[in-house]
């Protein structure tokens, strides 16, 4: 798949059968919906893209997941969710057996997985549990990390649903799960592994369980969802309602870059032109333009009334094909543009 940006001549909606779309950033916010969310995905739906949320949380089952969705005027049944807790729970199926023990750091929905997939869970180091796995839940606290750290020292294999380090909420950005894997890894000095994104083990299971023709991710963060969409060598597609913003699009690494960019969820109802290469290092979309000139990054002037994103989409295929060329880009000649969370 291209390393750059994709252009589609028809709305996402309708060339992809599928969306994986995250919750965190992209669904709501917290408890709170983010703006044309509920909008640009049950028209989707009502066009025949099939969703299936797809999220690195592990604290909750999806029943509470779906049901949080449906009020805020998303209908969804709990099979339309993935949880990290899921992949998880899959992923302690390649070395545990049926009935051994796992000490669980998380919540309801990282229990029920890990217990529905066969183990015996456990809350002490003196159980002598063969694994812990960790997810993210807010009522995660130092007890919690300290009986995790002490199997882990005596032996236990660390599972964590995933690394993410912050995660956006009502009232800002928070600390995510992995800043507190980050404590316990910090205490043992072992590495846990990850069943979370960006690994595509979840996209992979989606995928498997509602079966698609063609496949587009949907994300907020470039590091989790997009790396994850790359990885798995699906379309992704980055919304700026979260917490990557535009200014990371320009200055993403090529494993991390994604394919289509959208202001918010309306836009898988829309075409999305792909900027074309014009002459003197110009990357053209519709009116917007920018290029890399001696490591500087410079914007066009489009005009008044011109789609802002087009002119993060020239700016990212300017940036990316410089940057693949061999030549340096200054991070500080890219500026603010947009979709920085609230």
């Amino acid at each position: 798949m291209s390393r750059g940006l994709l252009g589609s001549d028809v709305a996402l909606a309708d060339r992809f059968d599928l969306a994986l779309v995250d919750l965190d950033g992209v669904a709501y916010k917290g408890h709170e919906p983010i703006d044309h969310a509920a909008e640009g995905l049950t028209t989707a739906r009502a066009r025949g893209m099939r969703l299936v949320f797809v999220t690195n949380n592990a604290s909750r089952e999806p029943e509470s997941v779906a049901g949080q969705l449906s009020e805020l005027g998303i209908p969804t049944q709990p099979d339309e969710v993935m949880t990290a807790a899921q992949a998880a729970a899959q992923l302690l199926r390649a070395r545990l057996a049926p009935g051994a023990r796992v000490l669980v750091v998380g919540g309801a929905g990282l229990r029920t997985a890990v217990r529905e997939a066969g183990y015996e869970v456990v809350d002490s180091a003196d159980d002598e549990p063969a694994a812990v796995a960790q997810g993210f839940s807010p009522e995660v606290g130092w007890t919690q990390l300290a009986e995790a750290a002490f199997a882990i020292e005596r032996g236990a294999w660390h599972v964590a649903s995933n690394l993410d380090l912050s995660i956006p909420v009502a009232r800002g950005i928070a600390p995510g799960n992995g800043t507190l894997v980050g404590a316990v890894r910090a205490a043992t000095g072992v590495t846990p592994d990850s069943a979370g994104k960006p690994a595509p083990t979840m996209y992979h299971m989606a995928v498997e369980r509602a079966g698609a023709r063609e496949t587009l991710v949907v994300g907020d963060r470039l590091d989790t969802d997009l790396a994850g969409a790359r990885s798995g060598g699906f379309a992704g597609l980055h919304v700026l309602t979260g917490v990557s913003t535009a200014r990371d699009d320009v200055l993403a690494v090529p494993g991390e870059r994604p394919h289509f960019i959208g202001a918010d969820l309306r836009t898988l109802l829309e075409p999305h032109p792909q900027p074309v290469r014009a002459a003197e290092r110009w990357w053209t979309c519709r009116s917007a333009s920018a290029r890399v000139v001696d490591g500087v990054l410079e914007i066009g002037r489009g005009d008044a009334g011109s789609d802002p994103v087009d002119v993060v989409r020239a700016a990212c295929a300017a940036a990316w094909a410089a940057v693949d060329d061999g030549a340096t880009l200054d991070p500080s000649s890219v500026p603010d543009l947009g979709g920085a969370p609230a």
